[in-house]
């Protein structure tokens, strides 16, 4: 299994629904949130702040993320967006203590929190304002791909499997040479499946199934006839880009993804909204006897 995260907030992990917090200074501010603080907002976003450039999409207003930004004064933000039944890929929340007015808070915020604002990976804001606190959530909302999709998926993650192939890379301590494309197969996509589905709907991440099998068992079990299979797992990313960057940056995940021996893969990820991370993926190499 992969992890990633930051000082401030996390990203998927080979895991997503993460929470952060950036405490800020100011001065006074009333009950609610004006509309005038969110445009502030989107103006500093677009223009830049803090000597980094702008550019980025507007946020859109969310209720239920207003929502999880009023809970967030006295619950951790991943606990507040739960509680608000607001699931999001990413998130971060900024807390500025002070003046409540529109472009004190936003002034605030470009000086010490910037590089959130302006992140293009948010989309939506919510905001909550009381006596002299401002609590600001930015998410980016869970959005997976449909199950209609998963052919298209699956032929993307594998252009950016083999597209990673040509190249001569380091997986942790280890060199690998270039190697051969990999093709689609459709035993090890059914078997990939099943194992997402089963992590999806009974929300765990492993390697070995809750039958206690192992990626060589499953293959078999399929009628996947096999001289080498090795599996990659991952959960909470939402597109087959957030995926594959998951696994080439973790060693033990590029390495199979690198392997010269595989000569063939399958893919799939399965959605479950009551999860912990809603979205589960394995990958499947193989080298047929």
């Amino acid at each position: 299994m992969a992890g990633r995260s930051t000082a401030m907030f996390r990203s998927p992990r080979a895991l997503a629904m993460a929470a952060a917090a950036a405490v800020c200074a100011g001065i006074a501010s009333p009950a609610g949130a004006s509309p005038e603080l969110v445009n502030a907002l989107n103006s500093l976003r677009a223009h830049g702040c803090g000597g980094r450039p702008g550019a980025a999409p507007p946020l859109r207003e969310d209720a239920q993320l207003a929502q999880a930004a009023k809970r967030a004064e006295r619950l951790p933000l991943g606990d507040a967006l739960a509680a608000a039944g607001y699931r999001a890929s990413r998130s971060a929340l900024i807390r500025v203590q002070g003046d409540p007015a529109a472009k004190s808070v936003a002034d605030v915020v470009a000086g010490d929190s910037c590089a959130y604002l302006i992140d293009p990976g948010f989309s939506e804001i919510g905001v909550h304002q009381r006596t002299r606190e401002t609590w600001i959530a930015l998410a980016e909302p869970f959005s997976p791909p449909a199950a209609e999709a998963s052919d298209a998926v699956a032929e993307r993650v594998l252009e950016l499997v083999n597209r990673a192939r040509t190249e001569a890379r380091a997986c942790g301590d280890k060199r690998f040479a270039a190697a051969g494309r990999l093709k689609l197969n459709g035993t090890l996509s059914r078997t990939s499946l099943a194992h997402a589905a089963d992590m999806a709907h009974h929300s765990y991440m492993a390697h070995t199934g809750r039958d206690g099998s192992t990626p060589a068992d499953r293959a078999t079990r399929a009628g996947y006839r096999w001289r080498s299979v090795g599996e990659n797992i991952a959960s909470g990313q939402t597109t087959p880009e957030a995926v594959v960057e998951s696994w080439i940056k973790s060693p033990p995940h590029c390495a199979n993804l690198m392997a010269p021996q595989f000569t063939e893969m399958g893919v799939a990820y399965s959605v479950d909204s009551a999860s912990k991370a809603g979205i589960y993926w394995a990958q499947l190499f193989g080298t047929p006897r």
